[in-house]
């Protein structure tokens, strides 16, 4: 059974804490290390505060902020495995704990001719890199981080427990939580660097995921403000039936920790019956099915066109989005810095055309 309140874990429950740490606001390298050396020293004193814990997991952003400076994006982009993965690792090795830890950003592969990637690494109890995960849908129009270019991944965690990660706004597309349950996570783990003026949706759809899923998720996000936005934590343990275990409000430091049980989660997975999103899904309509003689495996085949048309056809599925809001990544109302306005697509594209490059 998974549960809240003490400082333990069992052989069949991972110990699991957020860490909702403060968005630091740093510029220099030697500014990261110091704040990364603090997170090591998080891991070690939250450990002999909570002797069960298994995993700690910390925002996004919180081993280097946001940095607002081009410049200092680039100059303080990390390699992986590197200095800051080395000290994340011996911390995670001197405590016994598994930890994830954010990198914003890690060299892209052609650095510094393309922006980095926006990236979480999971780190074993033996301070081993276990899984690296690229944000996939980085949060436009503000964030220029590189598309992540992983997938998404699913790695053997503590005591055996299924784990993929994902990163803040990735969590707000239903896609993301299937492909990794499908996969076989039992616990998604998604570190945010979440503002106001989203918090109530934030809340509500890590909950309804979980739920949807049937998956356990840990959300640790930042708190505070770091002179342009304001972080609204809440980080938080949830269910794989969609309710909270444990939740933070707004405090900086603040944790929640909780124990998840294994065995629970793979139960309910092979018994539920009538909320068993995951295999209902692919079992489509079988009481039916089974009742007309059409066999014990419901409908197999996907009904939904626009997934059809995704895999098949890329550029098609965008044209059907563009058609339901705009065909521009920029809005003339709301210019956003780095992103060209219509007007600006619009005379670019008629120059392709009479030049004959579209």
């Amino acid at each position: 059974m998974s549960r809240h309140g003490d400082i333990s874990s069992s052989p069949d429950t991972v110990g699991v804490c957020v860490f909702q740490y403060p968005m630091p606001r740093l510029h220099t390298n030697k500014e990261v290390m110091a704040n990364a050396r603090k997170i090591c020293d998080i891991v070690k004193g939250t450990k002999l505060g909570l002797p069960g814990m298994d995993l700690i997991i910390f925002p996004e952003y919180s081993t280097m902020g946001i940095m607002y400076d081009r410049k200092e994006m680039f100059d303080t982009a990390a390699s992986i495995p590197g200095p800051l993965t080395d000290l994340f690792g011996n911390a995670c090795k001197e405590a016994g704990v598994w930890g994830v830890f954010s990198l914003t950003g890690e060299k892209h592969e052609e650095h510094p001719k393309k922006n980095p990637y926006n990236t979480l690494v999971l780190i074993n109890d033996k301070g081993e890199i276990v899984q690296k995960y690229r944000k996939l849908l980085p949060w436009t129009p503000i964030e220029g981080w590189t598309p992540g270019n992983l997938g998404t991944l699913v790695s053997d965690g503590p005591k055996g427990m299924k784990i993929s990660m994902i990163i803040c706004d990735d969590g707000n597309y239903p896609e993301i939580w299937r492909d990794c349950a499908m996969k076989g996570a039992e616990l998604v783990i998604r570190p945010q660097g979440y503002m106001y003026p989203a918090k109530d949706q934030q809340v509500q759809v890590s909950k309804t995921m979980a739920w949807c899923n049937q998956v356990y998720v840990a959300v640790a996000n930042a708190s505070g403000f770091d002179g342009v936005y304001t972080y609204f934590g809440h980080s938080a343990i949830i269910g794989m039936d969609g309710r909270t275990l444990g939740e933070c409000g707004t405090e900086d430091n603040g944790i929640q920790y909780a124990q998840l049980s294994i065995s629970g989660i793979r139960d309910a997975r092979a018994n539920d019956q009538s909320q068993n999103q995951l295999f209902k899904l692919t079992h489509r309509g079988y009481t039916g099915v089974y009742a007309n003689g059409d066999g014990d495996k419901g409908v197999a085949e996907c009904p939904f066109e626009f997934y059809h048309q995704w895999v098949t056809n890329p550029k098609a599925a965008q044209a059907m989005a563009e058609s339901v809001t705009r065909s521009t990544i920029g809005v003339k109302c709301c210019p956003v810095a780095g992103i060209p306005e219509p007007e600006e697509v619009d005379e670019i594209k008629q120059l392709a055309d009479e030049m004959n490059l579209t």
